[in-house]
């Protein structure tokens, strides 16, 4: 893939769909969307997956990570810019797990499934992942839901990109699944810091608010 492009990590129990609405306003506008699955067992796996999704371009990509696609992304070299959405942020040692991981409200919508996986209820989860999000949206966004293997959020990153890799934090302020104050946290990690009032997923409610961000930080000069 020729150009700029974002790479668009997922987090826990999401798939790269839930990202459509945001690649396809990318693309219309000339820039590459990579999106890539993850679900592949551990956060070195997953990590592994990204890592060659960023290799495959012929230009370092913004590496965007949403959730736990936040340690995914910390542990992936060669990104030009990282941007956290809502993200965890890993130092040496450290997992999202540590860092203080799901809030109360997202841990009382996961619920174990017998072969050891876990997944989210439905109900619950439309409330804590999409409660600011149209209808139609987050009934779709809740469909996309799938099983997520467990260990995966206490993996902890090899690599730390955000030392070396200029970044954006973006702080959900109505978050219901990752605590603000959390977000706020981590996101002093990163070069900037930018918040906005929005739920866990703007990606579903807000996607053009997003690529808006994702625009000006890869093409020079461009601000909606």
């Amino acid at each position: 893939m020729k150009g700029p492009t974002v790479v668009l990590v997922h987090g826990l129990y999401h798939r790269p769909e839930h990202f459509d609405a945001v690649a396809h306003r990318l693309r219309a506008s000339g820039l590459g969307a990579v999106a890539p699955e993850l679900h592949r067992g551990s956060l070195a796996a997953d990590t592994e997956a990204v890592q060659a999704a960023v290799d495959s371009l012929e230009e370092p990509p913004l590496l965007l990570g949403h959730s736990y696609g936040g340690s995914v992304i910390t542990g992936v070299r060669g990104a030009r810019h990282l941007v956290h959405l809502a993200s965890f942020v890993p130092d040496a040692g450290e997992s999202a797990a540590a860092l203080g991981g799901a809030s109360a409200e997202l841990r009382d919508a996961i619920r174990p499934e017998p072969d050891g996986s876990t997944s989210l209820r439905p109900d619950r989860a439309a409330d804590v992942l999409h409660h600011d999000c149209p209808g139609p949206l987050a009934g779709r966004a809740v469909g996309l839901l799938r099983p997520q293997a467990s260990g995966c959020g206490r993996g902890v990153p090899a690599h730390h990109s955000w030392k070396d890799t200029p970044s954006t934090y973006v702080v959900c302020a109505q978050d219901r699944a990752v605590d603000p104050a959390l977000q706020r946290t981590m996101g002093s990690r990163c070069t900037e810091v930018r918040e906005w009032a929005t739920g866990h997923s703007p990606f579903v409610g807000r996607p053009a608010l997003l690529v808006s961000l994702l625009r000006e930080l890869l093409v020079p000069g461009h601000r909606s």
